[in-house]
């Protein structure tokens, strides 16, 4: 448990000492950073901690960093996951850091089709904004493994979609592809690359925005 907990520490002090972020431009690169902790709590039960940093303008000013903890039950069935979760974010808008809390749930479905490994996660959230109106937001993630398992450290690439819809501007908003590997580091700890390309469209002006991403994810097990 001080494992689990120190990575978390980790992160948070680095998302707290980040700069002021600028405004990006359309296309900008950016980097996601990502560290999630899990631990057994009894049977079907998890506790899942974990903190994720950003840094936009082609990846030089961080702008972003959330810290999300939850409880997920896998009891239900073979194929079904529920989870429960808070995230708290930070992000800079107008050259200020504004504040998100964002209770969530979550359902994902899991089966598999000639060996290819699929899940559809739902998940609604309430967000109550900084300076802004609350609004709920539904996303779905749509995600494909392929039957294979490359080397030792079982490499296995993936690819996922998730849209985003929120009662505010009553369509479909964002929508994220992406495309990685995933792999074991070790027996507790695993890691992940990816690309991440994200259109948004603005409230405002309703102009769509595009950022392309390159992502890490360490997740280590208890």
């Amino acid at each position: 448990m001080r494992t689990f907990f120190a990575i978390i520490l980790i992160v948070e002090i680095i998302a707290f000492f980040c700069s002021d972020a600028l405004a990006f431009d359309d296309e900008d690169w950016q980097y996601w950073g990502t560290v999630n902790a899990s631990c057994k709590i009894s049977e079907g039960w998890k506790l899942d901690l974990e903190e994720e940093a950003r840094w936009g303008d082609d990846m030089h000013n961080p702008y972003y960093n959330h810290t999300d903890a939850g409880f997920a039950y896998s009891g239900l069935a073979d194929w079904f996951d529920l989870s429960l979760n808070y995230r708290h974010i930070k992000e800079e808008k107008s050259n200020d850091w504004k504040t998100e809390y964002r209770p969530h749930v979550n359902g994902t479905i899991k089966w598999k089709l000639w060996d290819f490994s699929f899940s559809d996660r739902s998940r609604f959230e309430f967000r109550e904004r900084q300076d802004s109106d609350e609004v709920w937001q539904y996303r779905n993630k749509l995600s494909l493994k392929p039957p294979l398992s490359l080397t030792k450290y079982k490499i296995q690439p993936y690819i996922a979609d998730e849209t985003f819809f929120d009662s505010d501007s009553k369509e479909l908003n964002r929508n994220r592809l992406y495309s990685g590997i995933s792999f074991n580091i070790f027996k507790q700890l695993k890691g992940d690359i990816y690309y991440l390309w994200q259109r948004s469209k603005s409230s405002s002006s309703g102009k769509w925005t595009d950022i392309n991403a390159v992502g890490t994810k360490l997740k280590i097990s208890f």
